[in-house]
């Protein structure tokens, strides 16, 4: 019996030692970096961060807010993500349960005849149980990798929440901007036919030669392709938004660029706010949880499994002992299964799911610098365009005060109609550029906004 002690004492040991790993909880691995996501020019120590900011904060604009509102009740991927979560609920509410104990009911009938004797009938009423004693975790870390699956589906939909709203806003603002193109261009049109006239005759009082009649008509006519072109542009759009809040093809109600301008300051945070702030970057940590809790699952199956069994009832079917009225009938069974020829494909399942969970650690830290990235580069973009802001400003002024002065010069005879269009012609397109510039600020907020983690209050 010493010689028994001696061998087994180290086996259990080993065995329990080697089980410790598979009632761990999850915890982030210390290889993730959370520093300098946002890249040395944008370090801050600060923790107001613009996703702070609701979405009413945000956009002020009612007629937006109600288009995102709509967008949040209808839109496809959205419901489609509701519908993720509670099936995600499902199956926790499944796993959670696997770890009672199964009750089963199996009423069983008989009717016997021997040798044309009379037919001797009986019945069992028995009610089986059956409970699997979770020693090694196995039903633990799958009930913890269910909780993670429906924590990863929640943010999940948060991120697409996050997403819709920034879609949303992004194409509102694109349709804004059109429609101040399409009237820049409208005007430019119209000024251009006025001056075509005045052209024209000039060219009856020979002042003017034909060539330049039909240079200025031909620049008419490419500014009138490019308002029809604008203009299809606006239809188009509208049936994107349209699509975006689930609504069949529409013109959108909305207001004007000049409604719509930023003050926000663009208030970042510090890098390790992404981990709190950002759904998607969460849903990406609760894989790699999941994926542990996996990885514990197929370490539990390399030891025993301990399942309690039994069952109680009446019968009357027990031999010649029992006759009616019913006896009872109890039973009770415990099994230990120990896996021993199939070890090899269980420990090669472990490697596999060893595999799968550094693909997880690997795709977490991707996605912390996927967002770093996103953050960089809205931030950018909209210190970019706010800068560039005031350049467009001086460029329209100057502009407008060349127009005045080739006017004047042209009465008196110094110049010729052909710079005062080309004047405009430069106008025109710097007005465009200046609405452009003021679609990439725009842009940017909502960006920056969405990258930081906005959106989902």
């Amino acid at each position: 019996m010493k010689i028994n002690k001696i061998y087994i004492l180290p086996i259990v040991a080993t065995v329990l030692l080697n089980s410790c790993s598979i009632y761990k909880k999850y915890s982030r691995p210390e290889e993730i970096t959370t520093d300098h996501l946002y890249g040395d020019q944008f370090l801050s120590n600060d923790t107001t961060t613009l996703a702070h900011k609701s979405w009413k904060e945000l956009f002020v604009d009612q007629k937006l807010q109600q288009l995102i509102a709509l967008g949040i009740e209808n839109n496809a991927d959205l419901q489609t993500a509701k519908l993720r979560v509670e099936q995600a609920e499902a199956s926790l509410r499944s796993a959670k349960l696997s770890r009672l104990p199964s009750l089963s009911l199996a009423p069983q009938g008989t009717v016997s005849s021997w040798d044309g004797a009379s037919a001797s009938k009986g019945y069992m009423l028995p009610v089986s149980a059956s409970w699997e004693i979770d020693i090694f975790a196995k039903q633990l870390n799958a009930s913890r990798a269910a909780q993670s699956s429906l924590m990863q589906t929640k943010e999940y939909q948060l991120a697409v929440k996050s997403g819709v709203v920034a879609a949303i806003a992004n194409t509102y603002y694109t349709l804004l901007m059109l429609d101040k193109q399409v009237e820049i261009t409208n005007q430019t049109v119209i000024s251009w036919q006025k001056s075509i006239k005045v052209l024209q005759s000039m060219k009856d009082a020979g002042m003017q030669n034909e060539a330049a009649v039909s240079r200025a008509k031909a620049n008419l006519h490419m500014l009138e392709t490019t308002f029809t072109q604008l203009k299809n542009s606006v239809q188009n759009v509208e049936n994107q938004l349209s699509l975006l809040v689930m609504q069949p093809i529409q013109t959108i109600n909305r207001g004007t660029i000049d409604q719509n301008f930023f003050q926000e300051e663009l208030s970042i945070g510090c890098s390790v706010q992404l981990l709190a702030n950002r759904p998607d970057v969460r849903a990406s940590e609760y894989a790699l949880s999941k994926s542990l809790y996996g990885l514990n699952q197929t370490r539990g199956a390399l030891y025993p499994s301990l399942v309690l069994s039994g069952s109680a009832g009446w019968t009357n079917s027990l031999g010649g002992m029992i006759v009616d009225p019913a006896g009872t009938i109890l039973s009770a069974v415990g099994s230990l299964t120990q896996p021993l020829f199939n070890g090899g494909r269980l420990r090669a399942n472990v490697k596999i799911q060893k595999a799968e969970y550094d693909i997880a650690v690997i795709n977490f830290q991707q996605s912390l610098f996927a967002a770093g990235v996103e953050v960089n580069d809205a931030l950018r973009k909209c210190q970019l365009a706010r800068t560039n802001k005031s350049q467009y400003e001086m460029q329209i002024e100057l502009l407008t005060k060349t127009i005045k002065s080739t006017e004047l010069l042209m009465k008196h005879g110094s110049t010729t109609y052909l710079e005062v269009l080309t004047a405009q012609q430069a106008l025109h397109q710097a007005q465009l550029a200046e609405v452009g510039n003021w679609l990439d600020e725009a842009q940017g907020v909502v960006t920056l906004y969405r990258a930081l983690g906005g959106g989902v209050q």
